[in-house]
């Protein structure tokens, strides 16, 4: 499938920002299943300087410097990917011999997926995320059908809501409000995957919705959407990740964008910045995610 992606972010400041520091995770991802085949973000007011870098991740990050006085900043992405849908997973490992593996022991073999073991700075580790967890982990339950079904429960307990929480609103509170947003979902299911010691990582990107019957596709209704990946081991050195959307209650597929992976919201924000000035600011946010050949 071939879609086409316009994120639109626009800010209005208040005082006028003197000068600022900006990193965007806006360029969707090259991986297994997606191709990145046109990028091009365009910054108003032109920015001083400005650049990319792959940080540890393998996340593809713009970085940019406003060194004169503005009192609003419009970042627009527009890329067009490449997309098809995932292979099916069909691990059997139980859930407990992979949390045995993934533990430290002296003299073993390093494996990357280890460091999405630990607390990230949304995600904590925490005994009522395993008490939440642990009716779908049975003991010998192969990891990825408990996680399925974790997926499934969080779907189900928790009530989509846009009006309760916000982008700093603990995990933990977000389990026991049991509303949210697709954020909040994705952290409560890694930090749930976590608590039991096993590797989960966040996933930000897009995903193409549908319009109604007979209605045309709004421009810039769609929004920024976040989803979990959990870590099968392998038989060889290293295993390999398969993503699920608590939100929605189904795996990506091809109608899903990948743009970032990390621990959590922190490493992947699609715009964040160290500004002079500016005291006050609104934010207007506008995402369209078409099909190609719409």
């Amino acid at each position: 499938m071939l879609l086409h992606v316009v994120h639109e972010t626009h800010y209005d400041y208040s005082p006028a920002v003197k000068t600022a520091q900006h990193m965007a995770h806006l360029k969707p991802a090259n991986t297994g299943g997606q191709r990145l085949l046109e990028h091009e973000l365009t910054i108003d007011p032109a920015p001083a300087h400005r650049g990319e870098a792959v940080d540890v991740y393998g996340n593809t990050g713009a970085f940019f410097s406003l060194r004169t006085r503005h009192d609003e900043l419009k970042v627009v992405a527009e890329s067009t990917v490449s997309t098809s849908a995932p292979v099916a997973r069909h691990s059997r490992m139980p859930w407990e011999e992979v949390r045995e593996l993934m533990r430290y022991h002296r003299g073993a073999a390093y494996d990357p997926a280890a460091e999405f073991v630990f607390p990230s700075h949304y995600v904590p580790r925490h005994e009522d995320f395993v008490a939440y967890a642990r009716p779908s982990f049975m003991p010998g339950r192969p990891l990825l059908e408990a996680a399925r079904e974790l997926m499934e429960r969080v779907h189900a307990d928790f009530e989509y809501d846009p009006e309760v929480t916000d982008v700093s609103t603990p995990v933990l509170e977000a389990l026991e409000l049991r509303h949210g947003v697709c954020q909040d979902f994705a952290h409560v299911m890694i930090a749930c995957l976590r608590s039991l010691g096993l590797p989960a990582r966040y996933v930000s990107g897009y995903l193409l919705t549908s319009p109604p019957p007979g209605r045309p596709r709004l421009v810039g209704s769609d929004a920024s959407h976040a989803w979990a990946s959990i870590y099968l081991p392998g038989n060889d050195e290293h295993g390999e990740w398969a993503d699920l959307d608590p939100t929605n209650n189904r795996a990506p597929g091809e109608d899903y964008v990948t743009l970032a992976t990390g621990r959590d919201y922190s490493d992947v924000a699609p715009l964040r910045g160290v500004l002079h000035g500016g005291a006050h600011h609104e934010l207007r946010v506008a995402v369209t995610v078409t099909p190609v050949d719409e």
